[in-house]
């Protein structure tokens, strides 16, 4: 007979990330053997987190160590300022396309960061999202 119990626990000490609940699960597989399991689960990430990838996150994070300045962070990536700049746009673009509060829809907010990231044409994603919306409001029927 397993047993699940939900307990909450907030972290105090600085450095430590917050968990926000203990999940542990108790097993009785013998009056004298109590077998007990715990998982910590976090906080979901921000959407606009979750729609960055390693790379992205590679560039925030170096970006933020050169304190904002684009000047140090094209040295460091031997890249002209056009280039980097173009490249913090398109981060902009992806970060403001998944936040988006006008999109309500999962399939059209990923859309819309896929054309932010320049990973798909818009012309295809405006097509997609029609072809969804279709599909979507003939199940409905």
């Amino acid at each position: 007979m397993a047993t699940a119990l939900w307990s909450r626990a907030f972290s105090e000490a600085p450095g430590i990330p917050a968990l926000h609940f203990i999940e542990a699960y108790i097993n009785f597989l013998d009056f004298k053997k109590v077998e007990l399991y715990i998982h910590f689960m976090k906080d979901p990430q921000p959407p606009w987190l979750e729609a960055l990838d390693e790379e992205d996150l590679q560039f925030l994070k170096r970006f933020v160590l050169c304190s904002g300045s684009l000047k140090a962070l094209c040295d460091e990536y031997e890249v002209s300022y056009p280039t980097l700049r173009s490249r913090l746009d398109r981060l902009i673009a992806k970060v403001q396309a998944a936040e988006d509060p006008k999109v309500v829809d999962s399939f059209q907010r990923k859309l819309h960061v896929l054309v932010a990231d320049g990973k798909m044409p818009a012309a295809l994603a405006r097509e997609l999202w029609k072809a969804h919306r279709s599909v979507a409001e003939e199940r409905t029927k």
